[in-house]
């Protein structure tokens, strides 16, 4: 999207959360910098909290926050990583060339952990999805964290604490986080409509709320969506501009690249749909499949659903979602017939 999203523009101070045990728990990490883990389900504002937590904590946020989006971060490669504008600094020429990716994965832990704050006494790393860290690699976390415990306060956010194992659990206070309620999501839905400028009554942010089932980000996405091609948000009529909004384009275009053989499209679609609009492996999967299912048919289909039932395993193993549906989509391409006409 070229427009500002309202979840950047938006994003909440630490007195602006909307669940109080969250706020008083985060509240409190600004002057004791303990090691969290917040947990919950997607979209209900885990990243954006740690952010607002980070905007308290340090004077200088963008330098001494970290952000690390595990499904992202694992799945890069040496170049990418080396070329990453936040590890470029760590990495040199020799590094890259003489080490392993899982040696490189481990040094920019280590050196983002070890690096000097910016400001004030220590740095701040969020590791986001932290489901799809590798056993092997968090036995490598687990011990950066108690190498630099002094220096650095790591922040995991996870939908299943669960994978992680327990010297990492133990070493983090751990911060439950739930879906919105209605009023709750109705009130910041006011809050950002009075911000904009944007007509709006409480009958159509309910409608809303209850389009977006719990997620807080999907329901500010189709506020900004319905305010901008309505300029207002009043009653039924928010629903409306949502009717041919979802997932069903992004993924028609990610096939369509994938068939094509255009593989560096289809995973920048797939990067853009998991990083920047939060969407879960499962949620994208389901609906991949969806859309499967009106374009092909017959033995195709078939083999493309046999696929997608060994990636749903792996994806409720809680490793990355973003290899294994690129590996997915690496796996589609157009028949032989259709690709030579």
């Amino acid at each position: 999207m070229e427009r500002p999203l309202w979840i950047d523009r938006h994003a909440p101070e630490l007195s602006e959360l909307p669940q109080e045990p969250v706020r008083e728990r985060l509240t409190d990490a600004v002057s004791d910098p303990v090691n969290l883990v917040l947990h919950g389900p997607a979209g209900v504002g885990k990243t954006a909290a740690v952010r607002a937590l980070a905007e308290a904590a340090h004077e200088d946020p963008e330098g001494d926050l970290i952000e690390i989006n595990v499904a992202d971060f694992f799945g890069m490669t040496k170049a990418e990583l080396s070329e990453d504008p936040r590890f470029e600094r760590f990495i040199t020429p020799k590094r890259k060339r003489n080490s392993s990716k899982a040696d490189l994965i481990n040094y920019v832990l280590t050196e983002s952990a070890s690096h000097p704050p910016v400001s004030g006494s220590y740095n701040t790393i969020l590791l986001d999805n932290a489901e799809a860290i590798r056993e092997d690699f968090q036995q490598a976390l687990r011990r950066v964290m108690e190498q630099y415990y002094e220096a650095t306060q790591f922040v995991l956010t996870t939908r299943q604490p669960s994978k992680l194992i327990s010297p990492i659990r133990s070493r983090c206070v751990p911060i439950p986080m739930r879906a919105p309620t209605r009023e709750e999501t109705v009130s910041v839905l006011a809050d950002i409509a009075e911000a904009e400028g944007v007509d709006y009554d409480e009958e159509g942010l309910s409608y809303l709320a209850s389009y977006a089932e719990g997620d807080l980000r999907e329901a500010i996405l189709a506020a900004q969506t319905a305010a901008e091609k309505q300029g207002e948000l009043l009653g039924t009529a928010v629903l409306d501009p949502l009717q041919d909004v979802g997932l069903a384009d992004r993924i028609e275009e990610m096939l369509a690249a994938a068939e094509d053989g255009q593989f560096t499209d289809a995973r920048s679609i797939l990067d853009d749909l998991l990083v920047e609009e939060g969407r879960s492996g499962e949620e994208l999967l389901e609906e991949l499949l969806a859309v499967a299912r009106t374009r092909y048919s017959g033995d195709r289909l078939a083999t493309l659903h046999a696929k997608a039932g060994e990636i749903e395993f792996d994806l409720t193993q809680g490793t990355s979602d973003r290899i294994h549906l690129a590996h997915l989509l690496s796996t589609i391409s157009a028949p032989e017939r259709e690709r030579t006409a």
